[in-house]
């Protein structure tokens, strides 16, 4: 019958979703705005306070420092603990700066930033055991932190001298993915492998992350890992990384409702965090990884955060975005929320953050040192690493190319 029909609401009767996007006439002002110059008092409030109005976002530490704690997401808030975190932040935030200037001056040919995702990947890369696998983009230099890896083997992608030479087995860190979405479906299958092999199902159990921005999740690669996920429960963590800008498009030009909730379609549970707040993804990303061990897996997580520089060295963001938005999350910081929350607390004093300021100096100028003075590797070195074990047509090729390189040398010196 008709009067058996739902009720839609009107669209004005709805409440105003602070993440959709706004209507012609706000993003005019909003432009306006940007053009001014700093914001007004009234608008530092809110901007400080915007990432609490949603009620699906989880947050332990606001942007003004202040801590709440949730029995959901339980978390022990220590000095040891707030300190190192911190640590972290600086440190990795001090690396992204480097790579991006060393690109400026012609060291390394690209580089991916990950400025204002620091809290985002030093939180879920912190949640993680050593037994667990992580599945990087090409932007997880935090993480790649968290699982012991020297700095300065990421350069050489960024050089264009390699792909990555860590031991991925030893440090359970996937060599980075340029194909955006592909290492979905690898961790998927590893996830998988970890299932088969009955790792999963207790406290000792082992689980996998695998992390991808919102841009991704418009891939086939990465609902194809979704289906494969769920249908055999594979104990795997996708953490969305959503900054909000996948290249030049936003993200409400990709999805009609939050990232999150697409989790609910393929049969797994979805859940939204503060990307800025360190202790939230701490949390939320240590309760997801509790779950896939004991065999709850998957598990989304949508780390809702923001690019605060390019999407690379050749991306100019003022084409496409407005400069109110940026200064607006310059509020919203990971490192200076977590500071405050420090020095409010008498968690920390000016000698603790100095000798942290002196240690992110001394890093940057290593690094420094070690890209200007990077090696070259050798021509023949495209043949390393291709098979596990010998093959002799590929000896063959090696043999040919070498002595194709000596004649070219001797043909030179005459």
């Amino acid at each position: 019958m008709a009067g058996d029909a739902p009720v839609t609401p009107h669209k004005e009767s709805l409440p105003k979703d602070p993440y959709q996007p706004t209507t012609a006439v706000e993003a005019a002002a909003r432009g306006a705005a940007g053009l001014r110059g700093a914001p007004t008092p009234s608008e530092v409030i809110a901007g400080l306070r915007a990432t609490s109005n949603a009620e699906d976002l989880i947050q332990l530490l606001s942007p003004e420092g202040t801590f709440t704690p949730r029995d959901d997401f339980p978390i022990e808030v220590t000095a040891e603990l707030l300190r190192g975190l911190y640590r972290d932040m600086v440190l990795v935030r001090r690396f992204d700066r480097e790579g991006n200037a060393l690109q400026r001056q012609g060291q390394l040919s690209i580089w991916v930033p990950l400025l204002g995702q620091e809290a985002a990947q030093i939180g879920a890369g912190r949640a993680m055991r050593r037994t667990d696998m992580a599945f990087p983009s090409y932007r997880e230099h935090g993480v790649a932190w968290c699982r012991g890896i020297d700095p300065t083997l990421l350069l050489g992608i960024f050089r264009g001298t390699d792909m990555g030479s860590w031991d991925p087995v030893e440090h359970k860190f996937h060599p980075y993915t340029i194909v955006i979405g592909n290492q979905v479906l690898n961790a998927a299958g590893y996830a998988m492998g970890q299932k088969f092999d009955g790792k999963v199902g207790d406290d000792e159990g082992e689980a996998t992350m695998c992390f991808f921005g919102d841009g991704a999740t418009s891939q086939g690669d990465v609902h194809e890992g979704f289906v494969w996920a769920a249908v055999y429960d594979a104990p795997l963590v996708f953490f969305c990384q959503n900054n909000q800008w996948a290249i030049s498009e936003p993200t409400e030009r990709q999805s009609r409702l939050p990232l999150y909730q697409r989790a609910r379609g393929y049969g797994f549970p979805g859940i939204r965090v503060d990307g800025n707040d360190v202790l939230a993804c701490l949390a939320v990303s240590r309760w997801a990884l509790d779950e896939c061990r004991h065999g709850n897996g998957p598990v989304l997580i949508e780390a809702f955060t923001y690019r605060m520089d390019a999407h690379t060295t050749t991306d100019d963001p003022t084409r496409y975005r407005l400069s109110d938005e940026l200064e607006e999350w310059k509020l919203k910081d990971p490192i200076e929320r977590v500071r405050a929350y420090l020095a409010c607390n008498g968690y920390a004093d000016h000698d603790f953050f100095d000798s942290v300021q002196a240690d992110a100096d001394s890093f940057a100028a290593d690094l420094r040192e070690y890209t200007f003075n990077m090696p070259e590797p050798p021509p023949e070195r495209i043949f390393s690493n291709v098979y596990a074990e010998g093959n002799p047509v590929l000896d063959a090729q090696r043999e040919e190319f070498l002595s194709y390189l000596d004649g070219f040398v001797s043909a030179g010196e005459h």
